[in-house]
């Protein structure tokens, strides 16, 4: 299929290679604008606009798909569909309607759980046993189009948003190549009105830990968390992140360190935490953070 691909940050890139590898034409490939970063704040091009590049791809930035003219460029590329994922700009019904068979979202949840900005960091964070990538219609709403494919996965004890994020990506590449593939076999499913939730973006004020809370809520939030914002505590006017944790044995005073394998007494029960980062430098495991930073047993965070 002739297609136009939007997608801008890690997440797109295993979509948009697997669409290249199965064969289709890829007319464009949109993605937001190069942004300062660095020290030298030097504008980036996004992990897809390097990767579409390095693929010999045409790239387009635009700042807005609002304009008449950009709405014609879009649709002057005769595309059959649009494969967006994780674009980050709202798409005008003008470019929703221009592919001769539709846009097609791949989503990192089971709509209508988790909708929005932030599904895979809200499915940890809220405790879900399971997620999955959808393939959608795209229409005006928020992840409100009906569904042509899922696929679900279970969420590991342990499993951090990072690692998740990385499964997911490539689930949602194999699933918008088998969908592409059978497209005239799928039949649109209307997303239930009831289970609908939404995953409003990540605000760094909820990367605080608070200790006194359960142990099972402070292990999903550094799950959920990592590795960003990173949930964070201090020590002596030191902040530390918390990238990996588990479920730890033990009781104490909320923020209790409990024994030299870092398991920290939360309002009721215990997290050990297995990889953490201070102020300037790397993550490091556990054992290899203490040796720099003691945080013996007794010490209060």
């Amino acid at each position: 299929m002739r297609l136009v691909f939007m997608g801008t940050p890690d997440f797109s890139v295993p979509v948009l290679e697997a669409l290249v590898e199965a064969g289709h034409e890829i007319a464009a490939v949109y993605c937001q604008p190069p942004r300062p970063a660095g020290r030298g704040k030097k504008d980036r091009p996004s992990p897809v606009q390097a990767r579409a590049e390095a693929l010999g791809l045409t790239v387009r930035h635009p700042v807005s798909l609002k304009g008449e003219a950009e709405q014609a460029a879009f649709a002057a590329l005769d595309a059959d569909a649009a494969v967006v994922v994780a674009y980050g700009l709202i798409l005008p019904q003008a470019i929703l309607d221009a592919p001769k068979r539709s846009c097609l979202n791949i989503h990192a949840s089971l709509l209508p759980r988790w909708r929005g900005a932030a599904p895979i960091h809200r499915a940890i964070m809220a405790g879900d046993d399971k997620t999955g990538v959808c393939i959608m219609q795209m229409e005006a709403g928020l992840d409100t189009g009906p569904v042509l494919l899922r696929q679900e996965t279970l969420i590991g004890a342990e499993e951090t948003t990072g690692a998740l994020h990385d499964r997911l990506s490539r689930m949602g590449a194999e699933a918008i190549t088998t969908a592409l593939g059978r497209l005239e076999d799928l039949t649109p499913e209307p997303q239930p009105e009831i289970g609908v939730t939404y995953a409003d973006k990540i605000d760094k004020a909820e990367a605080r830990i608070d200790w006194t809370r359960p142990a099972e809520e402070v292990d999903r939030q550094i799950r959920g968390l990592s590795p960003f914002p990173g949930a964070w505590t201090d020590h002596d006017g030191t902040r530390i992140k918390f990238l990996a944790s588990r479920i730890g044995a033990g009781s104490g005073a909320p923020g209790e360190v409990l024994d030299d394998a870092l398991t920290i007494a939360c309002g009721s029960g215990a997290v050990q935490v297995l990889r953490l980062q201070k102020a300037g430098r790397g993550p490091q495991g556990t054992a290899e953070f203490l040796r720099g930073m003691a945080l013996p047993e007794g010490t209060r965070l």
